[in-house]
């Protein structure tokens, strides 16, 4: 069983979610702790395995990733190894910043970022062109609206 997170560790994961890069010393002032017990506590939310990682926010546009798009697939057999085996490989394909499993007529929307129109329609080729892809929808994004990478912390609990 999952041991309660408590106000000091939502404020922990409320200020690292705002700042990865906060020192120790930093978050400890911030969430009204000292510094050892504060590094005890991102430690413990780290090995938890709620605190899975740290990393920059990158701007694809500036990297020269113009082009961002959704692909729907819809595979031919939904066995579990079929669908493993598609997880598996997207995991191979660059161009797919996220994808997520989903129910209902799309098996998998991918998140797709690619240089240029022609980059994805190369990328959707391949897509269609796998093991078990019964058929592929996309959709070009014309702007993004919101871009959140963070969990909501209104509350102190969900």
């Amino acid at each position: 069983m999952a041991r309660r997170i408590d106000a000091i560790d939502w404020n922990i994961l409320r200020e690292l979610q705002g700042d990865g890069r906060i020192t120790n010393v930093e978050l400890s002032q911030r969430v009204g702790i000292s510094a050892p017990p504060c590094l005890r506590r991102v430690r413990t939310l780290e090995e938890e395995g709620i605190i899975k990682g740290y990393r920059a926010l990158l701007d694809e546009k500036k990297l020269g990733f113009d082009l961002m798009a959704f692909a729907m697939v819809h595979l031919v057999s939904q066995a579990e190894a079929d669908l493993s085996a598609f997880a598996a490989q997207v995991e191979r394909w660059p161009l797919v910043r996220a994808c997520w499993m989903l129910s209902g007529e799309t098996d998998f929307i991918l998140l797709c970022v690619a240089p240029d129109l022609r980059s994805f329609q190369n990328f959707v080729l391949e897509l269609t062109g796998a093991p078990n892809v019964r058929n592929v929808k996309t959709a070009l994004t014309l702007k993004q609206t919101k871009d959140a990478a963070i969990v909501p912390m209104e509350g102190d609990a969900p």
